[in-house]
């Protein structure tokens, strides 16, 4: 579809279901309460209202305080993922050394490690995510790497590639009657934007965007025909990057499938539920007195009785001599162990769910130090799906790189050589000084390395300049450089 038709139902009925779904990942996500209380109190399905956070009883006591919990295990889940992707940067590397230099300073600039682990972390939660490129001259002169929501894009695709997507939002000033959404339009080529006044599930009609505030300012940057912005480059400058593929629920559609999806949201809810009896376990282990009424001093009228339990001495009271002190101490026992099994059992399977070892999450350690071989066997699955992740976002990376460049170099003047970038993603386990320093140790006995390969393994960061130099060095002060075959033999005359 192009920009929206007026009248036409929002979102479009096509798309309506993958936002169901996104909406119910985003309120686990979110750990917000109340917007768990909201997916689920007013979902459709009667199973779903029945779930801990669709229930209304908490709701109308004001008196009484709710004491449900909440176990943020979906947000960790997808704080992991993008942690195991983007901890590390990933290289991304052009063969012209200006061009090299140039795309450096832009990812620096525009701190592109933060923005991909942010988007990492809202992909692994929300299905998938859009990288875009944008800029504005008033803000800084060079081109800006983003991220869309994806609750908030409607793709266009052919052969399951991207070939044009819609971007929306609602604008401040939006009320239940009237919804303004600006509509934000990347084709290859061009960018159009359009705005519309409409309601709640009514796209509306489109006005002119100096109809509001928000998107007034943008007149002065369009062309000439009044909405659109040449970009002077073929690429989309739009990006999606899908979470993991296939989506179970949509086969054959290019939407990515979330970490939530195996779908673990009865983990979760189990989850919430075992920390919500725990913690009431808790509460009802407090120690109370029970003790008779004639212990109790009467505060008059209206005003009940109270206990002092800090009372040394006491009258004769009018009870059975064979009933002892007549005060009796109830504290119900704590079940520790069944809750933390229950609770470590149900995070060891969420994780597994989504694709990720116990071990990533805290589970199945001693605490006692391994080597990085035993990390990566401990973590296997983490890495599979770690390896599985990253083959999604190496294209994206590489195609918005590329349009970083071509449009530097086209709007800001930049003297360099566009190129698509190669992306390549570490190992993601990083060995310590002490087990890099056996390692070298060992293939030295063996003699299978040189000085040369050793120096590099252990700063693979420097250049062979700086490693050759290294290699002088070491070999000089270990006495091993070769002797000079000619040196102080005087020449003949």
């Amino acid at each position: 579809m192009a920009l929206p038709d007026n009248g036409a139902a929002w979102p479009p009925p096509s798309w309506a279901p993958h936002f169901d779904t996104m909406r119910i990942d985003d309120a686990w996500y979110s750990g917000d309460r109340k917007r768990l209380g909201r997916v689920y109190t007013n979902h459709p399905r009667p199973a779903e209202r029945r779930r801990l956070w669709g229930r209304r009883s908490f709701e109308h006591r004001l008196d009484r305080r709710d004491h449900r919990l909440h176990v943020p295990l979906a947000g960790d889940i997808a704080a992991t993922s993008a942690a195991l992707l983007f901890s590390d940067m990933p290289t991304i590397a052009v063969e012209d050394t200006p061009t090299q230099e140039r795309l450096d300073q832009l990812l620096d600039e525009g701190r592109a490690q933060q923005v991909f682990l942010g988007a990492a972390e809202q992909a692994a939660a929300l299905s998938g995510v859009f990288l875009r490129v944008t800029w504005d001259r008033d803000l800084v002169p060079r081109p800006l790497l983003t991220v869309m929501q994806p609750d908030g894009a409607v793709p266009e695709w052919r052969f399951g590639l991207l070939r044009a997507v819609n971007f929306w939002r609602e604008l401040e000033g939006s009320t239940t009657s009237t919804v303004w959404r600006h509509f934000e339009r990347h084709e290859p080529g061009r960018i159009v934007h359009a705005l519309y006044e409409g309601t709640a599930d009514n796209v509306g009609r489109r006005v002119p965007l100096t109809e509001h505030p928000d998107t007034a300012d943008l007149v002065d940057s369009l062309d000439a025909d009044g909405d659109t912005i040449t970009t002077g480059i073929q690429q989309l400058t739009a990006a999606y990057v899908p979470n993991v593929l296939p989506n179970r629920l949509h086969r054959g559609s290019p939407i990515g499938r979330s970490d939530y999806a195996a779908p673990i949201y009865d983990l979760f809810d189990s989850l919430d539920e075992t920390w919500t009896s725990w913690m009431r376990d808790i509460r009802l282990a407090r120690a109370r007195l029970i003790v008779p009424d004639g212990y109790m001093r009467n505060e008059g009228a209206g005003r009940g009785a109270s206990f002092d339990d800090d009372r040394e001495v006491w009258h004769s009271l009018r009870m059975p001599p064979n009933e002892g002190a007549g005060i009796t101490l109830n504290q119900f026992d704590i079940r520790v162990e069944e809750h933390r099994s229950t609770t470590e059992a149900i995070t060891r399977e969420a994780a597994q769910s989504a694709g990720y070892s116990p071990q990533s999450f805290g589970l199945d350690g001693d605490g006692a130090p391994v080597t990085a071989t035993e990390v990566d066997a401990r973590d296997a699955r983490s890495m599979v799906t770690r390896r599985k992740k990253a083959g999604y976002w190496r294209h994206a990376v590489a195609d918005m790189c590329h349009v970083l460049l071509l449009l530097d170099a086209k709007l800001f003047g930049s003297r360099i050589t566009p190129d698509r970038p190669r992306v390549e993603f570490g190992d993601g386990v990083a060995e310590s000084a002490e087990q890099t320093a056996t390692t070298l140790d060992l293939l030295n006995r063996a003699g299978a390395v040189s000085t040369a390969t050793k120096v590099k393994i252990l700063n693979p960061t420097w250049d062979d300049t700086a490693v050759q130099a290294e290699v002088r060095a070491i070999l000089a002060e270990t006495g091993a450089a070769a002797p000079d075959p000619v040196g102080d033999f005087p020449l003949a005359a």
